[in-house]
């Protein structure tokens, strides 16, 4: 939000190095997407979505994931909405490594978004239907049965 560019600003101010997800405000599939922990690198006048880096993820094989989970609102008041029963996860293709200044741009290491790891020579696809804990788009029933 505008109102909190003074605050995230000071973020970068802090002793502690912190590190932030910036996306470019209209964009999707991973465009223009980066890593910093430098309020420099962002550009005047630009429209951005940052979010805080969290630096000790859960991890399945080493790898840093995310959950897709998909919801059906069909009313406000009163709120009705359905999830359902099965929803996605996808993967980094790379091993983690805690974001230092000289892996920040290793996006296939600390993102998940498949449009960014789908050209990695390390990207697996599944290809058996009956396998949905493999690779590097897993279902979310697979990931919920290896958390369990």
């Amino acid at each position: 939000m505008p109102q909190d560019a003074k605050d995230f600003k000071n973020q970068f101010n802090q002793k502690k190095a912190k590190t932030f997800i910036v996306k470019p405000e209209a964009s999707c599939q991973g465009k223009g997407i980066f890593l910093t922990r430098n309020y420099e690198w962002l550009q005047a006048g630009e429209h951005y979505v940052a979010q805080r880096y969290l630096h000790k993820p859960y991890l399945i094989d080493k790898l840093k994931f995310d959950l897709r989970i998909y919801v059906l609102v069909t009313g406000m008041n009163p709120l009705r909405a359905y999830i359902y029963h099965e929803g996605l996860a996808r993967f980094a293709t790379e091993t983690y490594v805690s974001p230092l200044g000289s892996n920040l741009g290793d996006l296939c290491m600390h993102l998940t978004n498949y449009a960014i790891n789908k050209d990695s020579d390390d990207f697996i696809f599944n290809e058996d239907p009956n396998k949905d804990d493999v690779g590097h788009k897993r279902s979310l029933r697979a990931v919920f049965e290896y958390i369990d």
